[in-house]
């Protein structure tokens, strides 16, 4: 039996009844414009490099900056770099940093800064380790240049270090970033256009930015993550408000700026209300179950497979947004509508036959297994695709435990490798930006380089040998062959399964001005009206 929207939302939909002005931090003494927001999620840690969450790498690009950047048509712009040149060979790349580039204890940015950052970050993402496995050494030819000398050539290099969203490869103090990879940092010391103010931070509810007034930005105009950054309000306050109602109702009346990802079923409240505008984030959020490939019952592939023709993406999106006005059937592992996406594949293995499914799991030999469902209840989007997988999985007969947790402690207990009875976990639900997913060297969660992959650890020799060829290639065609061939694989070995693209409108108030739209949330270039 299909759960209600209804169900899914507990009553959310009535909660504007109700609507309430939650307590705020108040601005410090000595004026100056003060931006509002209320993010996704409460800001659960300060390391952009270890978590891959976005409301983390929101933080990060308020407090870092990034040598290279993607702007709105996809193209990778000098950012902290002003010059670079490739030797002939394309076997050396010689980076010269722009002047006048300071952290916000005021010393200054140097080439050994860069040179660990880009070495820790490569050892977290999909992206980097890809890199690394290029990189012959790194080298400091003076303070603000450095070298990166290649085994082979890697012309995707620019667009590595100018990666756009999780994990972003932010540029750290050598001091901070020469530590341990696998372990969040505690100092958010950056070089970007705000510092993170520690002593105002209660984790789980409010984090302060003031801006940084050492920071130059570049000349050229914003577009995305490429451009001048340029810092037009003073201090930023992220505010933990969960509940959406009250959420709504500090919206209503003008006691915050900013809403991340309001209910879908509370824009009609938002809709029409003086000062208030609903925009859409650029390119959607992928849908997605996330299987851990190394516990039982879901190391097998076949089990996957059977789980996954079950699925009914239309399902998922009704539970998340409820209108058809906001979703589209996605399923393909590149972003719909991008040069990679083919979809080859996926027709056949999402029939979204329940019948045809239990006989799948059948053959595969499930033997009631447990399934640990994680689902963070704060996270209305992941959680209410997980009330809907915890619901399939039932009527394919699995016995499953749903988890439900808040999102500081979903994260914690997702890094978790051990067996469910050990405190390990079977899947949880996601979602990820289009900008992450746009094609093989850019997504994360095709990976499947077993213990070194994403949260789930696929191993796949084949996906990963797919992988390399795309990367190693520049012809357009092959690379959409090669595209439509790992497509294919993926729905064979499942290292995820699509559950749509869904958008997720945001509430701003119309005094703010000058706003980068962009699959990030970015803060640069907003000026705050009377």
């Amino acid at each position: 039996m299909k759960l209600s929207r209804r169900q899914l939302l507990a009553g959310t939909a009535g909660a504007a009844a109700g609507l309430g002005l939650p307590h705020l931090v108040r601005a410090q003494p000595g004026g100056g414009s003060v931006l509002r927001f209320i993010p996704s999620t409460p800001l659960p840690s300060l390391d952009p490099i270890v978590a891959t969450s976005y409301v983390i790498r929101n933080h990060g690009y308020l407090v870092y900056d990034t040598l290279f950047a993607t702007d709105e048509n996809f193209r990778i712009q000098p950012q902290m770099v002003r010059e670079w040149q490739t030797a002939p060979d394309g076997l050396r790349w010689t980076f010269h940093l722009r002047d006048g580039l300071t952290f916000h204890d005021g010393s200054p940015v140097e080439a050994k800064d860069c040179i660990a950052s880009i070495a820790r970050w490569s050892k977290r993402d999909a992206f980097g380790q890809t890199l690394a496995g290029f990189v012959a050494e790194y080298g400091q030819e003076d303070a603000r240049t450095f070298t990166i000398s290649l085994k082979q050539p890697f012309p995707l290099l620019p667009a590595a270090l100018g990666k756009l969203s999780s994990n972003v490869p932010f540029i750290m103090p050598e001091r901070i970033a020469l530590q341990d990879a696998s372990k969040p940092i505690a100092n958010a010391m950056g070089s970007g256009p705000w510092r993170f103010e520690a002593r105002e931070w209660i984790p789980g509810q409010n984090a302060i930015y003031t801006r940084h007034a050492g920071y130059r930005p570049r000349e050229e105009a914003p577009s995305w993550a490429a451009g001048g950054k340029v810092a037009k309000v003073d201090r930023i306050e992220w505010l933990a408000i969960t509940e959406a109602s009250a959420a709504v109702g500090a919206m209503i009346q003008g006691a915050v700026d900013w809403y991340e990802q309001p209910a879908i079923d509370l824009i009609p409240v938002l809709k029409g209300k003086p000062g208030i505008e609903i925009r859409n984030v650029p390119l959607g959020l992928i849908l997605l179950m996330r299987f851990n490939h190394t516990q039982p019952p879901f190391n097998n592939p076949e089990i996957r497979r059977a789980v996954m023709m079950a699925m009914q993406q239309d399902d998922y999106m009704q539970a998340v947004v409820g209108s058809p006005e906001y979703y589209r059937e996605a399923k393909t592992f590149f972003t719909p509508g991008s040069p990679m996406s083919t979809g080859a594949g996926g027709a056949a293995a999402m029939q979204g036959d329940l019948a045809k499914a239990k006989a799948m799991l059948a053959k595969a030999g499930y033997k009631g297994e447990r399934v640990v469902l994680l689902a963070p209840a704060d996270q209305p989007i992941a959680y209410n695709q997980s009330l809907v997988t915890q619901d399939l999985l039932k009527q394919l007969g699995m016995t499953v435990d749903l988890v439900s947790t808040d999102w500081g402690s979903f994260i914690a207990r997702r890094g978790n490798r051990g067996p469910v009875d050990a405190g390990g976990w079977s899947l949880f639900h996601t979602l990820w930006s289009g900008a992450d997913v746009l094609n093989p060297a850019l997504h994360p969660l095709i990976r499947a380089n077993g213990q070194a992959a994403w949260f789930g650890w696929p191993d796949d020799p084949t996906l990963e040998t797919l992988r390399s060829e795309w990367i190693a290639t520049s012809d357009e065609a092959q690379q959409k062959a090669l595209a439509a061939r790992i497509e294919e694989r993926a729905f064979a070995v499942v290292p995820y399964a699509p559950a749509g693209l869904v958008q997720q409108p945001m509430a701003v108030s119309s005094k703010l001005k000058g706003m980068v739209m962009a699959p990030v949330q970015f803060f640069w270039n907003i000026e705050k009206t009377a």
